[in-house]
């Protein structure tokens, strides 16, 4: 079964928010080139199996490195393997192959590494990254800063990424520098980027992965429009961009509260706001709903790479919104919303998980049934998602969808 069915409930209780993806991901990759030490805790979802099998790949000098459909993955370990020397070629699926990859295309060569693509994905690499001067846009996915992060202190010779635009979505950037300092490699940000010092050594460690801000934005809106949900695990001192999750539903009137055993969101009486979303774009499928409950205009902008994830999001969120009744302008860097009455609705989970668990919300509230196809999505990033929603008092009949 790939299809979840929703009706009405209210969310009540405590709910244990899963480990961060992008978090993990950065300390696997920390792990892998210090030569071992534990990175717990993480799920089973497929983006970390994606990540685990493309490290496992170059780990045994594997011709193919499989990203599945991640593209932190297929980011941050194209350039890690070309420091290593890697030959091999990139694979992936679902949208994965029209994700941009043409900045590595024009870098890549620069510095020492052949590249065999259309464009696209498969991409072949061969021959060993050297260092130097990185003039890359900032405002296409921060991914690629982070790739050539992870990568270039372990080459001879300093580098520098030189930044030609804005840098959107800082604070991913700020997270791998973060964990790349637990891990004994350091970054000096510069007027004009960053600063990479060469021969650097990641050192061995254990490292605890703290819970995921991007997972927990949708029970912080599930408990704003329905209920009272605490939600446990979370850092407020997180170098994690999704954090101001918190602050934003302040913004929209949500009564949340900080506290000792974790952070309380109860339904409350929302009022339409103006969003920029630069800095933290995997959120807007939840902020959305929430303007969809909320009386008068949200602007949410800032959006424009939310066209190149798992579906194009801003379509995406429009498309559904639409189906549920709610008046909705798309924007090319976002929507506009005006909050009304929400009618449960068939909607197309466009094989994207942060599609499917925010439109999972809105149906809490929503007249009558709603249906949302692909479900089997939410496997990308968040497995438990539906038990962890019924456990709440959701009532999603998911049962066989795995």
């Amino acid at each position: 079964m790939n299809e979840v069915i929703l009706k009405n409930s209210i969310l009540n209780g405590e709910v244990l928010i899963p480990p961060s993806k992008s978090a993990a991901h950065r300390a696997l990759v920390c792990s892998f080139l210090a030569g071992g030490g534990a990175v717990e805790p993480i799920i089973g979802s497929k983006d970390m199996q994606a990540m685990r099998q493309a490290l496992s790949a170059l780990e045994n000098n594997e011709e193919i490195v499989d990203c599945i459909e991640s593209g932190n993955t297929l980011r941050f370990i194209i350039p890690v393997a070309a420091a290593l020397g890697k030959k091999v070629t990139f694979t992936g699926s679902g949208r994965l192959p029209e994700r941009p990859i043409g900045d590595y295309l024009r870098l890549l060569p620069e510095h020492g590494v052949g590249c065999t693509s259309n464009g696209k994905l498969p991409l072949s690499i061969e021959g060993r990254l050297t260092s130097g001067r990185y003039e890359i846009a900032g405002n296409i996915s921060s991914q690629y800063i982070t790739g050539l992060m992870l990568a270039l202190p372990i080459l001879d010779g300093s580098s520098e990424i030189v930044l030609t635009t804005r840098l959107e979505s800082k604070p991913y950037v700020d997270m791998t520098i973060k964990v790349m300092r637990d891990f004994g490699v350091e970054i000096e940000e510069t007027e004009s980027g960053y600063f990479i010092k060469g021969n650097q050594k990641y050192q061995q460690r254990d490292y605890f992965v703290e819970s995921d801000w991007s997972q927990a934005a949708f029970f912080l809106v599930g408990g704003a429009i329905s209920g009272d949900v605490t939600l446990k695990g979370l850092d407020m001192n997180s170098a994690q961009g999704d954090k101001e999750i918190v602050n934003v539903l302040k913004r929209f009137g949500a009564d949340i509260e900080i506290n000792e055993t974790g952070i309380r969101s109860r339904k409350s009486k929302l009022s339409g706001i103006t969003i920029d979303v630069t800095d933290i774009p995997d959120t807007v499928p939840a902020l959305a709903v929430a303007a969809s409950f909320a009386h008068g205009k949200t602007i949410i902008k800032g959006g424009e790479r939310l066209r190149y994830k798992e579906s194009d999001r801003i379509e995406s969120v429009v498309s559904n919104l639409k189906k549920m009744g709610i008046e909705v302008e798309e924007t090319q860097d976002g929507m506009i919303i005006t909050g009304s009455d929400v009618k449960g609705a068939e909607l197309d989970g466009f094989n994207d998980h942060r599609i499917v668990m925010a439109f999972s919300i809105a149906a809490l509230c929503a007249d009558g049934k709603t249906t949302i196809s692909q479900a089997n999505s939410i496997n990308k990033t968040y497995p438990s998602f539906f038990e962890d929603y019924n456990n709440l008092g959701g009532k999603a009949n998911a049962i066989s969808f795995r």
